[in-house]
């Protein structure tokens, strides 16, 4: 793995388990083994730089991840729960579910910083359209298909945040539940 990826991968973890601010770049470089020179050669401008191609490594990681599990089920329901079932499994098995939120970095930053607002931003739409396409596909309207896909991108998200908060996996396991009844409502 080329120092760059290196870094990325560290400090995105790092991100995730305690926050942008609760990070430091001395940290970032111990855990990596690396020079502050290696660090400012592919992020000259520091720490907020990081942390946007940290932001963007989760985008490509997660949209990709959640591609694949739609392209597998012919139906929203079956794939959301596919979805839901897996971080599931990743929470019970890891105790957390680093790789698939970033809501902690969303929180911290968005009011300070436009372009790490815009990277979240990014990864939010890129996950709704996920939903709104597979929607589409199911026979809902374009405006129905946006509004589900918003609600479902916000439970799955909040689910996790839940999950990580109350130290458990019921708060995924009921928008599981509850999810599928609000598409039928439609």
């Amino acid at each position: 793995m080329d120092s760059k990826s290196l870094i990325i991968d560290i400090a995105t973890m790092l991100f995730q388990q305690k926050g942008f601010k609760g990070v430091g770049l001395n940290e970032i470089l111990k855990a990596c083994n690396l020079s502050k020179g290696s660090l400012y050669h592919h992020f000259p401008n520091g720490k907020e730089e990081l942390l946007i191609a940290c932001l963007q490594s989760l985008n490509e990681a997660i949209t990709k991840d959640i591609e694949e599990v739609f392209k597998r089920y012919p139906t929203t329901q079956e794939a959301t729960n596919a979805i839901i079932e897996k971080l599931i499994v990743k929470y019970e098995t890891e105790g957390t579910i680093e790789g698939y939120t970033f809501s902690s970095m969303v929180s911290e930053m968005a009011t300070l910083s436009d372009p790490i607002r815009n990277a979240c931003y990014q990864l939010y739409q890129n996950v709704q359209q996920i939903f709104s396409t597979k929607l589409i596909a199911d026979g809902f309207s374009k405006e129905t298909a946006h509004s589900i896909a918003l609600m479902m991108n916000a439970s799955i998200e909040g689910g996790l945040m839940l999950c990580l908060t109350q130290k458990a996996s019921e708060p995924l396991r009921v928008v599981a539940e509850v999810l599928p009844n609000l598409l039928k409502g439609y």
